[in-house]
């Protein structure tokens, strides 16, 4: 393709392998950089590893410069919103931190392009339960704020240099790659259809629904699902808008609409052909009632077009993804 390479920070994790994937089937020059603390080697397939951790300058110094690097895809993150809750500096350590140390090493190293994993968690509780990229940020959570002090350092780095990035702000993700290569591993995962998914086939007893007295049509939490292969090829559309010489932007990743966690379990439990035993429990500190993305921005400006909206869709491969692991376990 005659372009330089790409560093794809967090490539062995839920995410990050997807979009790993993707930039090497159109042929692009990728390495990844993953400590492996939560990803998994298996992951990353062929692509070329380097383990390490995203703060360390030195490291990080040596693989742009041996792979030449002019684009960073920053993935490298912990992302479990009760966890932050619990143990902050966790999270201001190696999201905030070990960010900023990246982007010193990428500014020194003349890098072109990021872009960046964010979270609509920093909007925190929307009004309305529906986030544009205008919204106030007003994050709940120590992982919210966490995310939101990287987008603060990206634009103001951009503000004194060439480097200019894209900022994702996802919804929540779920699913795994349709032809069921690589799927999410987490070990303890939360994210719900995971969760629901693992009940289905035998490996957690049940599963919790975590509030139920939400002001919401059934009670419990409603989200906007989005499947990790049409978040991934996001991550495509902003490298490619990069390279078209697109300014710096913020932009939401969803699908507009939301679905609640009974929805999300009925749709389990008829996928799988099975009923789920099913806890209902107080609300989890930092979770808000509803959260939805206004995405219109996303398809205007890099032209995504998401493949996979629909809930079944999503639920069956995060199913089929967890039968493959009782056969063969990550890790």
């Amino acid at each position: 393709m005659g372009h330089r390479g790409i560093l794809v920070t967090g490539g062995a994790g839920y995410i990050g392998s997807h979009t790993a994937l993707l930039l090497r089937e159109r042929g692009e020059r990728v390495v990844v950089l993953d400590n492996l603390s939560t990803g998994f080697r298996e992951a990353v397939l062929d692509t070329p590893l380097v383990v390490g951790d995203v703060g360390d300058g030195a490291l990080v110094r040596r693989v742009l410069a041996e792979h030449d690097i002019d684009t960073v895809l920053h993935f490298a993150a912990h992302t479990i919103v009760p966890e932050s809750v619990a143990d902050p500096l966790k999270y201001y350590r190696n999201n905030t931190c070990a960010t900023r140390s990246l982007l010193e090493t990428c500014a020194g190293a003349g890098i072109a392009h990021v872009v960046f994993s964010s979270t609509a968690a920093v909007y925190g509780i929307p009004a309305g339960g529906y986030a544009d990229e205008a919204a106030p940020t007003a994050p709940i959570n120590p992982y919210g704020t966490s995310k939101l002090m990287s987008e603060w350092m990206l634009r103001d780095l951009a503000a004194s240099s060439a480097l200019r990035y894209v900022a994702l702000r996802y919804f929540n993700v779920a699913g795994s790659d349709p032809k069921g290569r690589i799927g999410q591993s987490t070990r303890q995962a939360t994210l719900l259809v995971k969760v629901a998914c693992e009940s289905a086939v035998g490996k957690r007893p049940h599963v919790s629904i975590f509030g139920t007295d939400y002001a919401t049509p059934d009670g419990t939490g409603v989200r906007d699902y989005i499947h990790v292969e049409d978040l991934a090829r996001a991550h495509l559309d902003a490298l490619d808008y990069l390279r078209a010489g697109g300014r710096s932007e913020t932009l939401n990743v969803g699908y507009g609409h939301g679905y609640s966690v009974r929805e999300v379990l009925a749709s389990v439990a008829r996928i799988a052909g099975r009923p789920l035993a099913v806890r209902e429990e107080p609300r989890r500190a930092g979770d808000p009632p509803q959260l939805i993305a206004r995405a219109d921005r996303i398809r205007q400006l890099l032209g995504w077009r998401p493949a996979l909206d629909d809930l079944d869709t999503i639920v069956g491969t995060t199913l089929a993804w967890e039968r493959r692991l009782i056969e063969t376990p990550w890790g």
